[in-house]
Formats: C-alpha cells, sequence, structure tokens
C-alpha cells in the first residue's frame, strides 16, 4: 500500500520538511526519486506525481527547498520566496543537495539509483544539484528554466546524471535563445542529454489550473512528456 509521511531534514540552520512517499510492501531497496516542485512550493499537485511514481517501483521525496515547510497559494508572496534563492543560487543547490542525500539516507531506498525531477522553478533546481557535479543517475526538467549560476570556479565539473529536458517550445520564460544556451552547455558538461520540444505549448503545460497566455495547461504535451519521463526513468534507474 502506498503511504506518505513528512521527511525532516536539515541544510545548515535551516529545517526542511519534504513529503516522503513509499510502498509498504516493497522487500528490497527501490530506486529513490526526488520531485522539486513548481515555486509555490509542495502541493498536493505534486504528491500525486510522486504516488504515480510509487505505484511504477520507486520511492519519492517530494523537496521543500524554502525551509520550513513553506508553501503558498500567492504567486506575489511564491515569487519572492523564489527571488531569494535566484539570488544566492549556491544556497538553491546545497539545499537540493540535502534533499539529496535525505533520499539517499532512508530505509528501503537503493542509494545507487537515484533520479531527480523538477517543475519550473523546481526544473532549475534539479539542473542545478546536476551542474554541482554531484554524482546520481537521471535528472528531468519539466518546463524548467535554465539559466545556469555565475560561476567564478574555472574548473566547471562535469555533469554527470543523464539528462532530459521536457520543453514548450512556446515557453517564455524559457525562450529559444535560453534553450540553445543550454544544449551548448550541455554538449560541453554531460555525456549523454536529450531535449523533447512540445510545439504549441507554454510554461506550466503540465499544470490543470494554468490558464494565461504563454502558460496555460496543454493536454497532449502533458502525457507525452509523462510518458517520456517514466520510459527515461525506467531505462536508466
Amino acid at each position: 500500500m502506498i503511504q506518505q509521511k513528512q521527511h525532516i531534514y536539515t541544510e545548515g540552520d535551516t529545517t526542511m520538511h519534504g513529503q516522503f512517499i513509499w510502498d509498504d510492501q516493497q522487500t528490497t531497496p527501490v530506486p529513490g526519486i526526488l520531485i522539486a516542485p513548481a515555486f509555490c512550493g509542495i502541493t498536493s499537485f505534486f504528491v500525486e506525481r510522486g504516488k504515480e511514481l510509487v505505484a511504477q517501483g520507486y520511492s519519492v521525496l517530494v523537496v521543500d527547498y524554502y525551509g520550513d515547510g513553506r508553501s503558498t497559494t500567492s504567486p506575489e508572496e511564491a515569487t519572492l520566496w523564489k527571488s531569494e534563492l535566484d539570488e544566492n543560487r549556491h544556497v538553491l543547490c546545497q539545499r537540493m543537495l540535502a534533499a539529496l542525500n535525505a533520499l539517499r539516507g532512508i530505509d528501503g531506498v537503493d542509494e545507487q539509483r537515484i533520479g531527480a525531477m523538477g517543475y519550473c522553478f523546481g526544473g532549475k533546481g534539479v539542473l542545478d544539484l546536476a551542474r554541482s557535479g554531484e554524482s546520481f543517475t537521471a535528472v528531468v526538467s519539466l518546463h524548467g528554466v535554465y539559466d545556469a549560476p555565475v560561476s567564478d570556479n574555472a574548473d566547471i565539473p562535469e555533469i554527470k546524471p543523464s539528462v532530459l529536458i521536457l520543453h514548450g517550445y512556446d515557453d517564455p520564460l524559457s525562450p529559444p535563445d535560453s534553450l540553445d544556451t543550454l544544449c551548448q552547455e550541455l554538449s560541453e558538461r554531460c555525456s549523454d542529454w536529450q531535449i523533447l520540444t512540445f510545439g504549441h505549448t507554454g510554461h506550466s503545460f503540465t499544470n490543470p489550473k494554468a490558464n494565461n497566455p504563454g502558460f496555460a495547461f496543454q493536454a497532449r504535451s502533458t502525457n507525452r512528456s509523462w510518458k517520456a519521463l517514466t520510459h527515461f526513468f525506467a531505462e536508466m534507474i
């Protein structure tokens, strides 16, 4: 039976309240997947996606990257929180790394078989985790934001996980030039990457509540992206 509970972990002085989802009938370790939510934080939407993955044989930790279990229905409040992390990308990366290590340490999770996926700002979070040089298996960004953090380090690490980008061609937050820049970055730093681009599709295309120009639900792209994501994880982990 699929179970869910709050999973508390820390990064520095910040306490994170993630949501761990698992199948209590599993008797051997199973692959783990991080889900980094969109900029409003953990909601039932991301928990339900986690349950769908658990039904396919994974355990899932939904990430609290803001800390203290903060989530909101206010886009204005979410934008303020997101801006704090956008201005401190190293903090975002450290919180994603803390979530990864928390998932690795949970009983019943195979720490050698770990994937990460993220929506919108969470897509930026999982890409930054991959950019850190940390070793894990696979990463998926769904209508993510692609700008790389500015680094003074001349020795930029290899991106070790295999990467799948699920992208809406009409996304105003990730226009073609930003996608081109990401392609160049991945070509230089990652040995295994792919991008699936959906036509007539903008940002937030997986969100049934999204209904604004450039930010709208697209059922066809949602269905195709989920099939691609689950196939990718089944192949890689």
